[in-house]
């Protein structure tokens, strides 16, 4: 039969490839926050559980997001970038002392 053929740039999975973990949360909206992010600027992950108990009790134990190694590094400067931007706007919410006093 015809070798098929690949979509150019697609990649096939490896399952001998070395995956390491960029993230790890106890709360399951943020990991999904974390993938949609990783996932938007191209880097391929797959969340997991972080425990075997997930599948018995949903939201106990938390959820890990793995990466290619070679995504690596980009992978955590994405998600740094995006904590520190989320740490800005947080403390731009809060009211300064000068102007809680009346």
């Amino acid at each position: 039969m015809a070798e098929r053929v690949k979509a150019a740039g697609e990649r096939r999975p490896d399952p001998n490839e070395k995956l390491v973990k960029v993230f790890d949360s106890e709360e399951e909206p943020e990991a999904m926050v974390v993938k949609g992010l990783l996932d938007s600027a191209g880097i391929e992950n797959d969340l997991k559980s972080a425990s075997l108990l997930q599948d018995a009790f949903p939201g106990l134990g938390g959820m890990v997001i793995l990466v290619r190694e070679e995504d690596e590094e980009e992978a955590r400067s994405l998600i740094a970038e995006s904590q520190q931007v989320g740490t800005v706007v947080d403390s731009m919410d809060e009211p300064d002392e000068d102007e809680t006093q009346g």
